[in-house]
């Protein structure tokens, strides 16, 4: 599939959500995939590109920052505190704060460094043990913690349990957003953006379905 093809289905099912077209951001997800696809899609004017890593958004996006112009990043992976300096130097976007550590490290960073990425806590919607995330009973309060030190944060991310149906947790991001008086829902990723549109989702994040299979 194409970037063009994931475009195509991105704004029709904003049409049938009664959304505008373009409400949604396409996040390309480029994680371990190797340069030359992602210059292909960079030369289809695509510019919003996402990362697990920082150590691999740091090894390939200065590079690619010299080559084309109005580049976004987003951080969609874990985030350990000792990279929170060099995430913050790199993304537009960090998509996974998801504790209080975490928090007062890019709290800190932010009044020494004079700017912060726009953020999104990442709720935990499957209370999944071995999955990072604010659980939901907690969200409320992490929200109103992370405005108590003046993060810039946007919204809610969530990855549902693989052998969950989707729409479940992204109905519930959607209600925990909504409480807490956020717009930003990034939710969704190449087999499920559609229905993570339908329910309200500004980001989605696809990867395989544009780049086609990861390098391992």
């Amino acid at each position: 599939m194409s970037l063009t093809d994931i475009q195509s289905r991105i704004h029709a099912a904003e049409g049938a959500a009664g959304r505008p077209v373009g409400d949604t951001t396409l996040i390309a997800v480029s994680k371990m995939q190797p340069d030359e696809r992602v210059a292909e899609v960079l030369e289809q004017g695509h510019r919003v590109f996402g990362e697990n890593r920082v150590q691999e958004a740091a090894s390939k996006w200065p590079g690619f920052r010299e080559r084309f112009d109005g580049i976004k990043l987003h951080i969609i992976g874990p985030l350990q505190t000792n990279k929170a300096r060099q995430a913050m130097e790199l993304a537009d976007v960090i998509h996974t704060l998801d504790r209080s550590k975490l928090a007062n490290a890019l709290a800190r960073l932010a009044q020494e460094m004079g700017q912060c990425p726009d953020l999104f806590i990442q709720v935990n919607t499957g209370e999944e043990p071995q999955k990072a995330g604010i659980l939901p009973a907690d969200t409320d309060a992490f929200v109103a913690e992370c405005r108590a030190l003046d993060l810039p944060v946007l919204g809610l991310m969530c990855i549902p349990p693989v052998d969950e149906e989707p729409a479940l947790h992204f109905a519930l991001l959607a209600k925990l957003a909504s409480r807490t008086g956020l717009t930003g829902l990034s939710m969704g990723m190449s087999g499920d953006f559609e229905t993570a549109i339908s329910l309200g989702a500004t980001h989605v994040r696809v990867g395989s379905a544009i780049f086609g299979s990861r390098e391992t």
